[in-house]
């Protein structure tokens, strides 16, 4: 199944939204979308395309109603879903949805592209777990592109899960956040579990 969904926020007015496939999303306060699966997604073979664009001087704020399981499907194990984001000047964009779950034998690909204006704001927050209780198998990959003013400000991609040989003693978590812009110090935790680094063009 083919997944589309395209939200376009101006200043001072609702949201705009199309919406075909396995989500739908509703507003649930004035700058707010919640998006809400209409159908089991992501299914192997299904693919997803989320595409946000934020005027100058919008604000808008995008969550999600519950948590994602990435399932393998009958014929195929591997999901897909993009996003395709563009904030203007003077816009904000928080996107911080429930986790994705990637549930045994599924692999589920993100993939992120981001065009930020020079006085944007943008937040965009990941929570993934590989596997749930009693399973070995599961992969994920995710893949960010950030361009500032036209810039080049991140091109970054992190896997989670093991081949099918390997099995996991226990889920594997990530929690990742990109922030522009973001003046505050870098920081490790002490147990390595958890660090905040500045990158180019003021963002973390």
């Amino acid at each position: 199944m083919h997944t589309e969904l395209y939200l376009e926020a101006h200043k001072g007015r609702s949201p705009r939204v199309r919406a075909s496939g396995g989500l739908t999303v509703r507003q649930t306060g004035r700058d707010v979308l919640h998006l809400i699966s209409s159908a089991a997604t992501p299914l192997g073979g299904d693919r997803i395309d989320i595409h946000v664009d934020v005027r100058s001087g919008a604000v808008l704020t995008l969550r999600s109603v519950a948590a994602a399981i990435a399932l393998p499907g009958r014929c195929d194990t591997v999901s897909d879903m993009s996003w395709h984001i563009t904030v203007a000047d003077g816009a904000t964009l928080i996107v911080d949805p429930q986790p994705t779950i990637v549930a045994g034998d599924a692999v589920h690909h993100t993939r992120c592209t981001v065009e930020i204006a020079g006085s944007g704001e943008f937040r965009f927050c990941e929570r993934v777990q590989v596997g749930r209780r009693g399973e070995d198998a599961g992969r994920w990959s995710g893949r960010m592109s950030v361009d500032i003013a036209g810039t080049a400000a991140l091109r970054h991609q992190l896997r989670l899960g093991r081949p099918d040989t390997d099995s996991l003693s226990s889920p594997s978590v990530l929690l990742s956040e990109y922030r522009y812009p973001d003046s505050r110090p870098d920081t490790v935790h002490p147990t390595a579990t958890a660090a905040r680094l500045g990158l180019v063009a003021a963002a973390a």
